[in-house]
C-alpha cells in the first residue's frame, strides 16, 4: 500500500507543477503564441495550442534528459 501512496503524490505533483507551469505562462504572455489554433463560433470557442505544446515538450524532455540520464 505504501507504493500506491509514493505514485499518488508523484501524479498530484506532477499536476501541480503543470498548473504552476500554465500559470506562470500566463503571467508571461506565452498562453497565445502564433500558430496557435484558435476556432470561435457563437458562444463557442475551441483552441488547440499546438505551438505551447511543441514548445513544453521540448522543455520537458531537456528537463528530463538532464535530471533522469544515468
Amino acid at each position: 500500500m505504501g507504493n500506491f501512496a509514493h505514485v499518488f503524490m508523484l501524479v498530484g505533483g506532477m499536476i501541480f507543477a503543470i498548473g504552476l507551469l500554465y500559470f506562470v505562462a500566463q503571467q508571461f504572455g506565452m498562453s497565445k503564441l502564433p500558430g496557435d489554433i484558435v476556432w470561435k463560433k457563437g458562444n463557442f470557442t475551441f483552441a488547440f495550442p499546438i505551438v505551447t505544446s511543441i514548445i513544453l515538450s521540448v522543455i520537458v524532455t531537456i528537463v528530463l534528459n538532464v535530471f533522469l540520464r544515468k
